[in-house]
């Protein structure tokens, strides 16, 4: 399986040029422990900790879903908040940003025509630990440019035989399921389309995540253009 263990302080080029990249070409997903090392670990899990109790996060909305329309929790049932890294007390956030653009900025020059410039903010997520979890689905079934997934986990001492919570990926055209525990400092990568299905199995502890999503920059442009464009055909979507 493509996992990668005990990175204590890791080549980023390296490692993103030896495994993660002839992972995410053979597999479709890579996994890094250690990504970033016990204190930078512990700074980030303190923020997203912070902004749980602070009441910061919201519950998550499903993928096109209406304003004003509740959602299920039995489909989705975390809660979230999208942060930039620049935000005051975000430092650590930031930092575990940067360490995976480096990553991702070294994998994409090697992605033919994939054109990775940008990515989302990042998206803090905390699943209560009540049976939360969130069904099968997939990140961009309908090529809104979203290309590679990235979800760093920020759990200690936690046991998938207790606590639930795992990532369970189904690669498409593969004959198994890739399952993924939630493991603090580690890192997670997958193509965002429809080759990585997956879900998150219902968690019974605390369960902290922070993702983003990295975009290809033409399939973005052009699902801009979409939206434009049925925007405009809509009552009051403005003039040409």
């Amino acid at each position: 399986m493509p996992f990668i263990e005990h990175v204590s302080d890791p080549d980023l080029e390296r490692l993103a040029l030896e495994r993660v990249l002839p992972a995410l070409l053979a597999h479709g997903f890579c996994s890094v422990d250690g990504l970033l090392g016990q204190p930078a670990g512990d700074a980030v899990l303190q923020r997203v900790t912070e902004l749980h109790r602070s009441g910061a996060l919201q519950d998550g909305r499903l993928a096109g879903s209406v304003p004003g329309v509740h959602r299920s929790r039995s489909i989705r049932g975390d809660q979230i908040a999208w942060v930039g890294g620049s935000e005051r007390g975000c430092e650590a956030i930031s930092f575990l940003l940067g360490r995976i653009d480096r990553l991702v900025s070294v994998c994409a020059s090697r992605l033919g025509s994939k054109k990775i410039r940008e990515r989302s903010k990042a998206m803090v997520a905390c699943y209560p630990g009540n049976g939360a979890g969130y069904v099968k689905h997939v990140d961009n079934p309908n090529r809104d440019g979203r290309c590679i997934t990235c979800i760093y986990y920020l759990n200690k001492n936690w046991s998938a035989t207790e606590h639930g919570g795992v990532l369970r990926i189904f690669p498409e055209g593969k004959p198994y399921v890739a399952d993924v525990k939630p493991l603090f400092d580690r890192l997670l990568f997958f193509w965002s389309d429809r080759r990585n299905p997956h879900e998150v199995l219902p968690s019974y502890a605390t369960r902290y995540a922070v993702t983003v999503w990295y975009f290809d920059s033409e399939e973005r442009a052009e699902a801009k253009r979409r939206f434009r464009d049925l925007t405009a055909l809509q009552p009051g979507g403005g003039s040409r």
